[in-house]
């Protein structure tokens, strides 16, 4: 099978994690992007500079690709303007092209009322704008496979990884367990969704792989970490080698803070996440790629924390997953 891919959005957080999974299988990998003036971009990959609302452009630097990988994240706040775009340029380009893409997805589209495990079954049931948002671009891939579009979405749970990328993990609950110290944003009691960022974009590349035996339109959870809060810090002390005083999420600051703020009201949008216990089922992802071998929660942690993997963590009993 051919190993084509451009990944639009490849600067990004996710992009920058694919790129890496893709070029690390043998494939030809080219990247999309506005500029390239800043950021550390591996020589290997193409280089490819345009605007990704510019179907004509899209389509243009996609010409030979098998696979389309749509990484590209605008702001919170642009979402309503912005998704719709990139998702016709996007699909303009799979159609110039006929490459299959492939798009990271998350739990937004479930909603405050979402069940306790999550899987390829479970009815979207939107209830922020930001998931009804997602849910409507993801309808715009649907409606594209009775035009031969394939569509392959990966749905994972908040990313945990090395770069300092503005996540959850490292900039707050992890930010100052230099210190001895985390920020969780909700009760420790709640199973939460996490997914290892090199983890997630190697399963993308498995998907990519095994295309041809999925049909044009298909949705896969990518299981990653389902943990509560306690066992987050537990693992995470297991790897500071120290106690953590867990602190709590100063969410009342917040809200006033978000009347002056967009990005913290989008954020605010969403803290029903922290509180509504959700896991990732990954048995249908499991099914399709038999050989797939995640990394241990403690050597994922170490690797986010900037610290030498313990040893326990070559221990599968020793990692706590659900």
């Amino acid at each position: 099978m051919a190993k084509d891919v451009i990944i639009l959005g490849a600067k990004g957080r996710f992009g920058r994690a694919a790129a890496q999974a893709f070029l690390a299988a043998g494939w030809r990998v080219r990247g999309l992007a506005r500029d390239w003036d800043s950021g550390r971009i591996d020589p290997r990959i193409e280089r490819v500079t345009a605007d990704a609302f510019d179907a004509d452009a899209v389509s243009a630097a996609a010409a030979g690709a098998d696979v389309i990988v749509n990484a590209l994240n605008p702001a919170y706040s642009n979402w309503a303007r912005d998704l719709p775009r990139l998702a016709a340029s996007t699909l303009a380009a799979a159609k110039a092209t006929g490459a299959s893409v492939l798009l990271p997805g998350n739990v937004y589209n479930y909603g405050s009322g979402m069940p306790p495990v999550l899987d390829e079954m479970t009815l979207p049931q939107p209830t922020t704008r930001k998931g009804k948002l997602r849910e409507a671009m993801e309808n715009l891939y649907a409606e594209a496979a009775d035009e031969g579009v394939q569509t392959l979405i990966l749905r994972g749970g908040d990313f945990i990884e090395r770069e300092k990328t503005g996540n959850w993990f490292d900039t707050y609950i992890a930010a100052k367990a230099g210190q001895g110290r985390v920020t969780y944003p909700g009760p420790l009691d709640r199973v939460h969704a996490w997914a290892y960022l090199p983890d997630m974009a190697r399963a993308m590349v498995g998907l990519a792989e095994k295309r041809a035996q999925i049909g044009p339109f298909a949705g896969f959870g990518f299981e990653g970490f389902n943990l509560t809060g306690h066992e987050l810090v537990t693992a995470m002390e297991r790897v500071a080698g120290r106690a953590l005083k867990v602190g709590s999420m100063p969410w009342g600051a917040m809200r006033v803070a978000g009347l002056f703020a967009p990005d913290i009201r989008e954020v605010m949008e969403m803290r029903y996440l922290w509180t509504v216990p959700h896991a990732i089922d990954g048995r249908k992802l499991r099914a399709l790629l038999p050989d797939y071998r995640p990394t241990p929660l403690l050597a994922a942690l170490a690797d986010a924390m900037h610290v030498d993997v313990p040893e326990a963590s070559a221990d599968p009993a020793a990692v706590a997953t659900s």
